[in-house]
C-alpha cells in the first residue's frame, strides 16, 4: 500500500507522499513523486499501485514527453497523454496480470501549472485512464491507503488555507496512517507549487526531523480530549432510570 496526497488550495497546491515499498515480506524505500519543471510549466505526478505498472507506465510517459511536452500548454493535455499510456500498459499487461490474480490498479495524483492555466491545476486519474479534477468544494485527494489521513483533513481543511497550514494538515494526515498502517512510512517526500511561480519546490523529511510535531500532536489530542465539555456522557456511567410501569 501507499500514501499519496494532494491538496489545492487558493494560494496553490501541496503534495505528500511516504516512499515505503512493501513486496512480500520485502520492503524498500522509493520515490512516488515525478516532477517536471521548466519556464512556466511545471507539474507533478504521484502514483499508487502495482510498483510494475508504475514504473512502466512512467517510463513510456518520459519517452512521450520528452518529444511532446513543449506542446502542451494545459496540465489537462499532459493528464490525457499520462492515461493513454497507462491504457498502452493495460492493453500489454492487464490480462496477464489478472490471470496471475493481481489487479491492474494503477491510480495518479497530478498536480501543476502550465502556461495557458490561469491557476494550479490537481487531478486524479483512474486506472482506466479516465481523471476528474479536484476543485475547492473537497480540495484535496489521498491514493493507496486512504482511511485514516480523510478525518483529519475533512475536519481541518478549507479551500481558504493557507499553503502552510495545508502542508501541516497533509503531515497529521499522513502521520494517522503511519500509526495505523504498517505498509505506510518514512521517509516522506512534499511538493508545494505556489499560484503563478512554475516552480515546484521538492524536499524530504526522515523520521528524526518530524518526530517533535507528532509527539505535540498526540500530548494536544489527550489534553483535548481530557478537555471536552462532555458532562453530559456521565450518565452513561449510571443506570438509565426506569419508567414507573416496568417498576
Amino acid at each position: 500500500m501507499t500514501f499519496c496526497l494532494g491538496i489545492k488550495t487558493k494560494h496553490g497546491i501541496v503534495g505528500l507522499s511516504d516512499t515505503r515499498i512493501t513486496s512480500g515480506n520485502e520492503t524498500t524505500t522509493a520515490k512516488k513523486v515525478y516532477v517536471v519543471n521548466k519556464r512556466k510549466h511545471s507539474y507533478f505526478v504521484m502514483t499508487s499501485g502495482l510498483r510494475s505498472v508504475r514504473d512502466k507506465a512512467i517510463t513510456y510517459f518520459t519517452e512521450v514527453i520528452k518529444h511532446q511536452d513543449d506542446q502542451f500548454n494545459k496540465l489537462y493535455q499532459a493528464v490525457n497523454e499520462l492515461g493513454n499510456q497507462i491504457k498502452r500498459v493495460a492493453k500489454e499487461d492487464k490480462e496477464d496480470l489478472e490471470a496471475s490474480g493481481l489487479n491492474f490498479n494503477l491510480h495518479a495524483i497530478i498536480g501543476g501549472q502550465l502556461q495557458d492555466d490561469t491557476e494550479p491545476k490537481l487531478y486524479l486519474l483512474y486506472p482506466q485512464g479516465n481523471w476528474i479534477e479536484i476543485i475547492k468544494g473537497t480540495p484535496f485527494v489521498i491514493i493507496g491507503n486512504t482511511g485514516f489521513g480523510n478525518p483529519v483533513l475533512r475536519r481541518s481543511l478549507t479551500y481558504d488555507e493557507t499553503l502552510d497550514f495545508a502542508l501541516k494538515s497533509a503531515f497529521l494526515a499522513f502521520d494517522a496512517t503511519r500509526i495505523s498502517a504498517n505498509d505506510v512510512a518514512f521517509p516522506i517526500d512534499t511538493v508545494i507549487l505556489e499560484n503563478d511561480k512554475f516552480e515546484i519546490k521538492e524536499q524530504r523529511f526522515e523520521q528524526n526531523e518530524l518526530v517533535h510535531i507528532s509527539d505535540f500532536w498526540n500530548s494536544r489530542l489527550k489534553s483535548a480530549i481530557n478537555e471536552l465539555p462532555a458532562e453530559v456522557l456521565k450518565k452513561a456511567f449510571h443506570e438509565k432510570e426506569k419508567p414507573l410501569n416496568e417498576l
